[in-house]
Parts: structure tokens; C-alpha cells; sequence
């Protein structure tokens, strides 16, 4: 019987409604205050105790079978953005970005100055009237140090008694879109959806009898340069680590070339990664996990899609690194437009992946071995 039998099934509905209220909070990098508090009572609910780090992560502990590899199951409650670097006196508002925010999808959007709860204000990106567009212009991507926030306020006091000040974060305006029964839009599904995942699977484990300690990890300020995990890693020392994120999906005519993943099509496995601008980093999972996830998913008839990918790079780049080295491993949901105002996911895909990682977590016992030559390729 697969440990999937023995905790009931996974509810489509938990991970929709959690997934709705953890996208409609704001949490830029480094401002995540409010998505850990709402995670941090979900876990109470859960009868969990739960400890924040001094970079904000918010971690708990299962203890299980001290005899079986311990897991590090973790993802990110953070969000990409902006922060505000100038006020100019007409009240018109310049941000710098944080993460890779895509420019050529900035104009026109509307944001969130995220100044605390009941205060936030809105604004809108600023477009050039089309009507004085010259034709020189209309195909112009406007690079974002020229582009500026119109919050409605007409001067820098007015602006700065609002509540808006340097450092002030920014977000796209929070929103949560059903396309269909199965799929939805907004910003930060990328990662809410892995946090919602996160809580499903967990609602489960802590069900096992039989579990190896697994210690869960909402990292922060995953967007700025993959920070939060490697903190939680170097405290923590798990023999494994298991990332949940976004893959990215490839089924638009645009993206066809890069792989096959595809919306709908079940959660995903990362056999590679690499980002060679800047980081020169990258992620290769270890082949017991691989063989694992393998086995889990056939074990109780779950899709299980594959990606290789250069462009961008997760938390396991770093925390691999970590002590004599963690064994990891990239689980992830197809994403549509990711780093855009409105990603794409589909519940049906949360769903499978929130059972896989409980049937693949529920059955690491104490024989499992993360001997690297026991995988000769």
C-alpha cells in the first residue's frame, strides 16, 4: 500500500484556497512579514511550532525515523518587484528593480506600494500616451530607470505623507484570476503555488507513522540572488533537500523549442540546471533522489515530467554546497509567463505534485542510500 493510501487524499480545494489568499498578500523580497505570518498560522493550525531565523525564514520541524536521511522539503514566500529610489517633485515615483523583472512587460501595469497593512496605496506604471508616440518610438522597449509610477498624488509631500518613501517596496497589484476550474493567473505564483503545495503535503506527513524527520523551510529573498535557503541549510544539515518551485512550461508557440513540459501535463523533475549571466550556477540532482521520484510517481500512477534548462537556477544551486554537501533535487508545477503581472498555473498539476512529494517523502526510510556509487552512469 503506498503511504498515499494511508493519509487520505489530497484536496484540490485546500490548495486552491490557500493558493488565492497567499497570492493577494504582498511580500517583496525582504519585506515578507505578512505571507509568514499567514503561513506561520496555518502551520499553528496544524499544531506545528514554528521558529523565524534572523533573515526571516520560517521554519519547522517533523521529527521521524532519526534512522532514515533527514529531508529538507522548502520553498519560497517571496515575491519579485521593486523598491522606490527617487520622488520627484510632481509626485510621480522611480523604483529600481528587485529580481528579474522583465522590462518590455512593465508599462501600463498596475503595483502596490507595499507600506503596511490598511496603508497600501496603488499606482500605475506610466505609458506614453499613444497619441504622441512617434513612430520611432512604438517599438521601443523603455528601459525601467526611465520609467516612472503614477500613484495619483500631485507633489513629493503629498507622496511622502502617503506613506511612500525610499525603500518603499512595490509590488504588482495583488490579484487572483480563475481562467477556468483548473487553471488561474496573478503575480507571485511563482512561488505561492509551492507554498500551497507545501501545506498540502504536509497536512499528510504529519500523518506518516513512519517519516523521516523532515524539517519545513519558507524561505525568503529567493528573488534576490537565492539568499534565505542557504541560512536554513546551514542550520538545519539535512542529508537531503527538496525545493519546490515553478518549471517552466513550453507549450505556448513562443517557448515549443526548449522542452516539452507542458501545462496540465503533471509536476515536473529538474535533471539540470544552469544560469551562466552572473551566477555561473546551476543545479544536477542527486541520482538516488531521481530514482526515487521515478519510482514514487509510478508507484501510484502519477505523471512525472522532465526538465533540462539553461536561464535560470533555484535555491538547490547553493544549498547543495552546504557541509560535506546535501544531496537535492528540483520538484516543481509548469508555469506560463513567469516574472510577469500574471502567471499561469494549473491546480491539476499542485495536485499531483503535492501527492507525489508525500508518497517519495513517506517512503525514505533507513535503507535508503545516498551512496553515489551505488548509480553508475
Amino acid at each position: 500500500m503506498s503511504d498515499q493510501a494511508k493519509t487520505g487524499e489530497i484536496s484540490r480545494q485546500r490548495i486552491l484556497d490557500d493558493l488565492r489568499s497567499l497570492m493577494l498578500i504582498p511580500g517583496l523580497c525582504g519585506y515578507e512579514t505578512r505571507v509568514r505570518l499567514q503561513l506561520k498560522d496555518q502551520l499553528a493550525a496544524l499544531g506545528l511550532q514554528t521558529r523565524t531565523d534572523r533573515l526571516g525564514n520560517l521554519i519547522a520541524t517533523l521529527d521521524g525515523n532519526g534512522d532514515a536521511p533527514s529531508v529538507m522539503l522548502f520553498t519560497h514566500m517571496d515575491q519579485l518587484g521593486f523598491v522606490v529610489r527617487r520622488i520627484e517633485a510632481d509626485g510621480l515615483v522611480r523604483v529600481e528593480r528587485v529580481g528579474g523583472v522583465p522590462e518590455r512587460a512593465l508599462a501600463s501595469q498596475a503595483v502596490l506600494f507595499q507600506i503596511g497593512e490598511g496603508r497600501d496605496r496603488l499606482g500605475i506604471i506610466a505609458n506614453k500616451s499613444h497619441h504622441a508616440t512617434a513612430p520611432d518610438e512604438k517599438y521601443r522597449v523603455v528601459p525601467y530607470p526611465e520609467l516612472y509610477i503614477d500613484c495619483g498624488l500631485a507633489s513629493r509631500e503629498a507622496v511622502l505623507e502617503a506613506g511612500i518613501d525610499i525603500g518603499t517596496p512595490v509590488v504588482y497589484r495583488p490579484q487572483f484570476i480563475e481562467l477556468t476550474e483548473d487553471r488561474v493567473a496573478g503575480p507571485a505564483v511563482d512561488d505561492r503555488a509551492g507554498c500551497a503545495v507545501l501545506l498540502e503535503a504536509l497536512r499528510h506527513l504529519i500523518k506518516l507513522p513512519d517519516c523521516p524527520t523532515v524539517h519545513i523551510v519558507f524561505s525568503v529573498q529567493e528573488e534576490f540572488n537565492l539568499r534565505g535557503a542557504v541560512t536554513a541549510a546551514e542550520a538545519l544539515r539535512p542529508d537531503i533537500a527538496i525545493q519546490l518551485d515553478l518549471v517552466l512550461a513550453n507549450d505556448t508557440p513562443d517557448m515549443q523549442a526548449r522542452s516539452d513540459i507542458a501545462l496540465g501535463g503533471g509536476p515536473a523533475m529538474s535533471l539540470f540546471s544552469f544560469h551562466g549571466r552572473g551566477t555561473l550556477n546551476g543545479a544536477i540532482p542527486h541520482p538516488a533522489l531521481v530514482k526515487h521520484f521515478e519510482q514514487s510517481a509510478k508507484t501510484i500512477g502519477t505523471p512525472l515530467q522532465k526538465s533540462a534548462h539553461i536561464g535560470a537556477l533555484t535555491e538547490t544551486s547553493y544549498v547543495q554546497l552546504i557541509g560535506e554537501g546535501i544531496a537535492v533535487i528540483d520538484m516543481g508545477f509548469p508555469c506560463r509567463y513567469t516574472h510577469s503581472s500574471l502567471e499561469v498555473c494549473d491546480l491539476g498539476d499542485l495536485t499531483l505534485l503535492a501527492r507525489l512529494l508525500v508518497e517519495a517523502i513517506g517512503t525514505i526510510g533507513s535503507d535508503f542510500s545516498l551512496d553515489r556509487d551505488r548509480f553508475p552512469q
